[in-house]
Protein backbone atom coordinates (compact mmCIF):
# COMPACT_ATOMS: atom_id res chain seq x y z
CA UNK A 1 0.00 0.00 0.00
CA UNK A 2 1.43 3.36 -1.04
CA UNK A 3 1.42 5.97 1.75
CA UNK A 4 1.26 9.75 1.83
CA UNK A 5 1.08 12.07 4.83
CA UNK A 6 -1.28 14.94 5.64
CA UNK A 7 -0.75 17.47 8.41
CA UNK A 8 -3.98 19.20 9.41
CA UNK A 9 -3.20 22.87 10.11
CA UNK A 10 -6.43 24.68 9.22
CA UNK A 11 -7.98 25.14 12.67
CA UNK A 12 -8.77 28.51 14.23
CA UNK A 13 -7.43 27.61 17.67
CA UNK A 14 -10.28 29.36 19.44
CA UNK A 15 -9.40 27.97 22.86
CA UNK A 16 -5.89 29.35 22.50
CA UNK A 17 -7.00 32.92 21.90
CA UNK A 18 -5.76 35.64 22.09
CA UNK A 19 -2.45 33.99 21.09
CA UNK A 20 -4.04 32.68 17.89
CA UNK A 21 -5.10 36.17 16.93
CA UNK A 22 -1.39 36.69 16.18
CA UNK A 23 -0.41 33.27 14.82
CA UNK A 24 -2.36 30.25 13.56
CA UNK A 25 -2.19 27.48 16.14
CA UNK A 26 -0.02 25.35 13.87
CA UNK A 27 2.70 28.01 13.94
CA UNK A 28 2.71 28.58 17.69
CA UNK A 29 6.17 27.63 18.98
CA UNK A 30 6.79 24.78 21.39
CA UNK A 31 10.36 24.71 22.63
CA UNK A 32 11.07 27.47 20.06
CA UNK A 33 9.94 25.21 17.18
CA UNK A 34 6.61 25.74 15.41
CA UNK A 35 4.17 22.92 16.08
CA UNK A 36 3.80 22.41 12.34
CA UNK A 37 7.55 21.96 11.94
CA UNK A 38 7.52 19.36 14.69
CA UNK A 39 4.85 17.41 12.80
CA UNK A 40 6.73 17.67 9.49
CA UNK A 41 9.95 16.50 11.16
CA UNK A 42 8.16 13.49 12.65
CA UNK A 43 6.78 12.55 9.25
CA UNK A 44 10.20 13.06 7.65
CA UNK A 45 11.55 10.58 10.19
CA UNK A 46 9.39 8.01 8.42
CA UNK A 47 10.85 8.92 5.05
CA UNK A 48 7.93 11.08 3.86
CA UNK A 49 9.05 14.48 2.54
CA UNK A 50 8.25 16.92 -0.24
CA UNK A 51 5.05 17.99 -2.02
CA UNK A 52 4.50 14.65 -3.73
CA UNK A 53 4.26 12.75 -0.44
CA UNK A 54 3.30 15.34 2.19
CA UNK A 55 0.38 17.78 2.23
CA UNK A 56 -0.61 20.54 4.65
CA UNK A 57 -4.02 22.17 4.71
CA UNK A 58 -4.65 25.75 5.77
CA UNK A 59 -7.65 28.00 6.35
CA UNK A 60 -7.40 30.36 9.33
CA UNK A 61 -4.59 32.88 8.73
CA UNK A 62 -3.78 30.69 5.74
CA UNK A 63 -1.29 33.12 4.24
CA UNK A 64 1.00 32.63 7.23
CA UNK A 65 0.85 28.85 6.91
CA UNK A 66 1.44 28.97 3.15
CA UNK A 67 4.48 31.23 3.57
CA UNK A 68 5.86 29.10 6.38
CA UNK A 69 5.52 25.81 4.51
CA UNK A 70 6.83 27.09 1.18
CA UNK A 71 7.75 24.25 -1.16
CA UNK A 72 8.21 21.69 1.60
CA UNK A 73 4.73 20.22 1.10
CA UNK A 74 1.66 20.29 -1.11
CA UNK A 75 -0.66 23.04 0.17
CA UNK A 76 -4.44 22.82 0.28
CA UNK A 77 -6.07 26.16 1.15
CA UNK A 78 -9.68 26.17 2.34
CA UNK A 79 -10.77 29.71 1.38
CA UNK A 80 -14.18 29.73 3.08
CA UNK A 81 -12.97 28.56 6.47
CA UNK A 82 -11.89 25.27 8.04
CA UNK A 83 -13.62 22.18 6.67
CA UNK A 84 -12.87 20.01 9.69
CA UNK A 85 -10.58 17.02 9.79
CA UNK A 86 -12.73 15.02 7.37
CA UNK A 87 -13.59 17.83 4.97
CA UNK A 88 -9.95 18.82 4.75
CA UNK A 89 -9.03 15.29 3.66
CA UNK A 90 -11.95 15.19 1.25
CA UNK A 91 -10.62 18.29 -0.49
CA UNK A 92 -7.26 16.50 -0.87
CA UNK A 93 -8.60 13.31 -2.49
CA UNK A 94 -7.29 14.10 -6.01
CA UNK A 95 -3.81 14.57 -4.51
CA UNK A 96 -4.04 11.46 -2.29
CA UNK A 97 -4.99 9.53 -5.43
CA UNK A 98 -5.58 6.02 -4.13
CA UNK A 99 -2.95 6.01 -1.42
CA UNK A 100 -3.33 5.41 2.26
CA UNK A 101 -2.86 8.53 4.35
CA UNK A 102 -0.97 9.07 7.59
CA UNK A 103 -2.92 11.98 9.06
CA UNK A 104 -1.56 14.10 11.89
CA UNK A 105 -2.88 17.09 13.80
CA UNK A 106 -0.42 19.98 13.78
CA UNK A 107 -1.34 20.88 17.36
CA UNK A 108 -0.40 17.47 18.77
CA UNK A 109 2.74 17.54 20.91
CA UNK A 110 4.46 14.15 21.06
CA UNK A 111 7.73 13.26 22.76
CA UNK A 112 9.34 9.89 23.42
CA UNK A 113 12.70 10.08 25.18
CA UNK A 114 13.66 6.65 23.87
CA UNK A 115 12.90 7.17 20.18
CA UNK A 116 13.56 9.86 17.61
CA UNK A 117 10.58 11.65 15.97
CA UNK A 118 9.21 9.35 13.31
CA UNK A 119 10.55 6.20 14.88
CA UNK A 120 8.28 6.89 17.84
CA UNK A 121 5.16 6.43 15.68
CA UNK A 122 6.56 3.84 13.25
CA UNK A 123 4.36 1.17 14.85
CA UNK A 124 1.41 2.75 13.02
CA UNK A 125 2.89 1.53 9.73
CA UNK A 126 4.52 -1.74 10.74
CA UNK A 127 2.74 -4.78 9.35
CA UNK A 128 -0.20 -2.73 8.10
CA UNK A 129 -2.48 -4.66 5.76
CA UNK A 130 -3.78 -1.56 4.02
CA UNK A 131 -7.37 -2.37 4.93
CA UNK A 132 -7.75 -1.21 8.52
CA UNK A 133 -7.83 2.20 10.18
CA UNK A 134 -5.10 2.61 12.74
CA UNK A 135 -5.09 5.21 15.51
CA UNK A 136 -2.27 6.32 17.77
CA UNK A 137 -3.60 6.38 21.33
CA UNK A 138 -2.90 6.94 25.00
CA UNK A 139 -4.98 5.56 27.88
CA UNK A 140 -8.00 7.63 28.84
CA UNK A 141 -7.11 9.46 32.10
CA UNK A 142 -8.74 8.08 35.28
CA UNK A 143 -12.21 9.48 35.74
CA UNK A 144 -12.51 10.63 32.12
CA UNK A 145 -15.05 9.24 29.67
CA UNK A 146 -15.21 8.73 25.93
CA UNK A 147 -12.42 7.50 23.71
CA UNK A 148 -12.09 4.13 22.04
CA UNK A 149 -11.98 1.02 24.23
CA UNK A 150 -10.36 2.92 27.06
CA UNK A 151 -7.90 4.73 24.80
CA UNK A 152 -7.94 8.31 23.47
CA UNK A 153 -6.64 9.68 20.19
CA UNK A 154 -3.02 10.88 20.34
CA UNK A 155 -2.56 13.01 17.27
CA UNK A 156 -2.01 10.60 14.34
CA UNK A 157 -4.08 8.06 12.45
CA UNK A 158 -3.49 5.87 9.41
CA UNK A 159 -6.41 5.67 6.99
CA UNK A 160 -6.68 3.36 3.96
CA UNK A 161 -8.06 4.52 0.62
CA UNK A 162 -11.11 2.33 1.16
CA UNK A 163 -12.15 4.71 3.97
CA UNK A 164 -10.87 7.87 2.28
CA UNK A 165 -12.43 7.68 -1.16
CA UNK A 166 -15.98 8.36 0.07
CA UNK A 167 -15.08 11.54 1.95
CA UNK A 168 -16.32 14.89 0.66
CA UNK A 169 -15.07 18.44 1.07
CA UNK A 170 -18.09 19.33 3.20
CA UNK A 171 -17.37 20.32 6.82
CA UNK A 172 -17.12 17.16 8.93
CA UNK A 173 -14.85 15.41 11.40
CA UNK A 174 -13.02 12.09 11.13
CA UNK A 175 -14.54 10.80 14.35
CA UNK A 176 -17.91 10.65 12.56
CA UNK A 177 -16.87 9.76 8.99
CA UNK A 178 -13.99 7.33 9.61
CA UNK A 179 -13.13 6.39 13.18
CA UNK A 180 -16.55 5.40 14.54
CA UNK A 181 -17.57 3.60 11.32
CA UNK A 182 -14.27 1.68 11.38
CA UNK A 183 -14.83 0.81 15.03
CA UNK A 184 -18.33 -0.46 14.26
CA UNK A 185 -17.01 -2.58 11.38
CA UNK A 186 -14.22 -4.08 13.46
CA UNK A 187 -11.63 -2.27 11.30
CA UNK A 188 -10.17 0.04 13.96
CA UNK A 189 -6.74 -0.90 15.34
CA UNK A 190 -5.41 1.01 18.37
CA UNK A 191 -1.65 1.54 18.64
CA UNK A 192 -0.48 2.77 22.05
CA UNK A 193 2.03 5.63 22.08
CA UNK A 194 4.68 5.07 24.72
CA UNK A 195 5.78 8.68 25.09
CA UNK A 196 4.14 11.89 26.25
CA UNK A 197 1.19 13.33 24.34
CA UNK A 198 -0.31 16.78 24.92
CA UNK A 199 -3.12 18.38 22.94
CA UNK A 200 -1.91 21.99 22.94
CA UNK A 201 -5.38 23.47 22.43
CA UNK A 202 -5.58 25.46 25.69
CA UNK A 203 -3.10 27.95 27.19
CA UNK A 204 -2.48 25.60 30.14
CA UNK A 205 -1.67 22.64 27.91
CA UNK A 206 0.32 24.78 25.49
CA UNK A 207 2.45 26.00 28.39
CA UNK A 208 2.79 22.44 29.70
CA UNK A 209 4.01 21.21 26.31
CA UNK A 210 6.62 23.96 26.15
CA UNK A 211 7.97 23.22 29.60
CA UNK A 212 8.04 19.50 28.84
CA UNK A 213 9.92 20.13 25.60
CA UNK A 214 12.49 22.69 26.67
CA UNK A 215 12.22 24.22 30.14
CA UNK A 216 15.33 26.33 30.67
CA UNK A 217 15.91 27.03 26.95
CA UNK A 218 16.80 30.53 25.76
CA UNK A 219 17.46 31.18 22.08
CA UNK A 220 21.03 32.45 21.52
CA UNK A 221 19.66 35.66 20.00
CA UNK A 222 17.54 36.46 23.08
CA UNK A 223 18.60 39.02 25.66
CA UNK A 224 18.16 37.82 29.23
CA UNK A 225 19.59 40.32 31.68
CA UNK A 226 16.82 39.67 34.19
CA UNK A 227 15.96 36.25 35.59
CA UNK A 228 14.52 33.34 33.60
CA UNK A 229 13.82 30.14 35.54
CA UNK A 230 12.27 27.00 34.05
CA UNK A 231 11.14 29.04 31.04
CA UNK A 232 11.38 29.00 27.24
CA UNK A 233 12.66 32.24 25.70
CA UNK A 234 12.33 32.73 21.96
CA UNK A 235 14.54 34.30 19.32
CA UNK A 236 15.10 38.02 19.74
CA UNK A 237 13.09 38.15 22.97
CA UNK A 238 14.18 40.50 25.74
CA UNK A 239 13.77 39.51 29.37
CA UNK A 240 14.71 42.37 31.65
CA UNK A 241 12.43 41.34 34.50
CA UNK A 242 11.70 37.99 36.11
CA UNK A 243 9.98 34.99 34.49
CA UNK A 244 9.33 31.59 36.07
CA UNK A 245 7.71 28.67 34.26
CA UNK A 246 6.87 30.90 31.28
CA UNK A 247 6.98 30.92 27.50
CA UNK A 248 8.32 34.13 26.01
CA UNK A 249 7.55 34.28 22.30
CA UNK A 250 10.13 35.33 19.72
CA UNK A 251 10.53 39.11 19.73
CA UNK A 252 8.53 39.53 22.96
CA UNK A 253 9.63 41.80 25.81
CA UNK A 254 9.41 41.49 29.58
CA UNK A 255 10.13 44.85 31.17
CA UNK A 256 12.44 45.25 34.16
CA UNK A 257 9.56 45.94 36.54
CA UNK A 258 7.60 42.81 35.51
CA UNK A 259 7.50 39.46 37.25
CA UNK A 260 5.68 36.70 35.33
CA UNK A 261 4.90 33.20 36.53
CA UNK A 262 3.24 30.35 34.60
CA UNK A 263 2.26 32.56 31.66
CA UNK A 264 2.82 33.12 27.96
CA UNK A 265 4.08 36.53 26.82
CA UNK A 266 3.73 37.66 23.22
CA UNK A 267 4.75 41.08 21.95
CA UNK A 268 5.29 43.79 24.52
CA UNK A 269 2.10 43.47 26.51
CA UNK A 270 0.04 40.38 25.72
CA UNK A 271 0.18 38.04 28.70
CA UNK A 272 -1.89 34.86 28.72
CA UNK A 273 -2.06 32.93 32.02
CA UNK A 274 -1.18 29.28 31.70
Amino acid sequence: MRICAVVLAAGEGRRLRPLTELLPKALCPVGNVALLDRALARIAGLGLTGPSDVAVNAAYLADQVVTHVGDRAHLSVEPDGPLGTSGGLGRLLPWIDGRGALVGNADAYLSDARREPGKDIAALLEGWSGGTVRMLTRPVPPGATGGFSGQRFAGFSLIPWSYLHGLTDQPADLVRTVWRPAEAAGDLELVTYDGAYIDTGTPADYLRANLHAAAGLSDPSATVDGRAERSVVGAGARVHGSVTGCVIWPGATVAAHESLRNAIRAGTGLTVPG
